[in-house]
């Protein structure tokens, strides 16, 4: 447990969902985490575990992303020699590992029908055979999955098996995006910065200014706290002034005036769409007399660029801001920016 991060944030929306995994992680049963990516479902899944009863057992992590169809049987259940061409000897899989303790399975929604059904009985009997055997072995796994997949949409279409999905959803956590979580980027940024002022031998983390902040704060973060990180990361390792607050953020390190045209319009914009990267040059932009005015011309601006790139259709300008379609409506109702047609709505 000593290991495991602490979980940060003040919203209510995280401290909900905190609540939520205290509550369902003593219950010996499946738990399946649904979330954006980078919203920490490893972390959460790490939670669930380290609270239950099974904490002293082993904790073991597949993606089941991370491999073809043909192999992820093998890595799940196990090998038997000879049971394919190069396997010599026998090899445990993940549910054998995991005996006793956790077994999580990031990216559920990317294993076969096959894999799924073999999932299924381990989940529900707790019996397998390793890929070449017969002998059928039992174990004892709480198994806690993730996905950033529509599941109950996948069973309907018959990409992912129904009883499963009835299994797994004995409980299921949703984990709030950054972009819900007001409050908690300040906090989340002043964390990542010190950590970065340690490794980089700096006697203080020195923090952001206000417009700075503000930049943070107004950002619809596609790439959620990992991509917060990252961000934050960058603006202290390229500051040159540890004594002086940072004022430059980058948002999409791939920006540049010699980027070739033909080039996607910005990373960002692939990954859910995002505005590219914005930034505040150190001695070009000062400090606003009026934070909650700078703030909002800022979000004015970001409004007005995204839908001028989505050629004003409002739900893929949405998408590349991060947001909801009808948060979306609502932040450009507040900043008096709704067409015409819409005001009387």
């Amino acid at each position: 447990m000593a290991d495991l991060p602490a979980p940060m944030g003040e919203s209510s929306a995280f401290l909900a969902h905190l609540d939520h995994l205290s509550r369902v992680a003593p219950l010996d049963r499946p738990v399946l985490i649904i979330g954006e990516r980078g919203t920490g479902k490893e972390l959460s899944a790490a939670r669930v575990h380290f609270l239950s009863r099974r904490w002293s057992g082993a904790f073991i992590k597949f993606n089941c992303a991370a491999l073809p169809e043909s192999l992820l049987e093998a890595e799940l259940f196990g090998v038997e020699p000879g049971a394919f061409t190069g396997a010599a000897k026998r090899r445990q899989g993940r549910f054998e590992l995991a005996d006793g303790g956790t077994l999580f399975l990031d990216e559920i929604g990317n294993a076969g029908l096959a894999v799924q059904e073999k999932v299924l009985r381990a989940i529900e009997y707790g019996e397998f055979e390793r890929l070449g055997g017969t002998q059928t072995l039992n174990v004892s796994v709480r198994v806690v999955a993730a996905t950033n997949r529509d599941l109950p949409s996948e069973a309907v279409a018959g990409r992912f098996r129904e009883d499963l999905l009835d299994r797994l959803a004995f409980d299921v956590m949703t984990l709030p995006p950054l972009r819900s979580r007001a409050g908690d980027i300040a906090m989340l940024a002043d964390h990542f910065g010190r950590d970065m002022a340690r490794e980089l031998g700096w006697k203080a983390f020195p923090g952001f200014t206000i417009a700075a902040q503000g930049m943070l704060d107004a950002y619809g973060w596609p790439g959620n706290v990992r991509e917060l990180k990252n961000v934050v990361e960058r603006a202290v390792a390229h500051w040159p002034d540890e004594t002086k607050s940072i004022d430059r953020v980058q948002f999409d390190p791939f920006e540049s005036p010699f980027r070739p045209q033909h080039a996607p319009m910005a990373r960002a914009n692939v990954n859910a769409g995002a505005i590219p990267a914005v930034s505040s040059p150190r001695g070009v932009q000062p400090l606003p007399d009026d934070f909650k005015s700078a703030v909002a011309a800022f979000e004015s601006d970001l409004l007005t660029r995204a839908l001028t790139e989505a050629r004003h259709n409002q739900r893929v300008a949405a998408r590349r801001l991060g947001l909801g379609y009808h948060q979306f409506r609502n932040t450009l109702r507040k900043h008096n920016l709704l067409p015409a047609r819409d005001k009387g709505e």
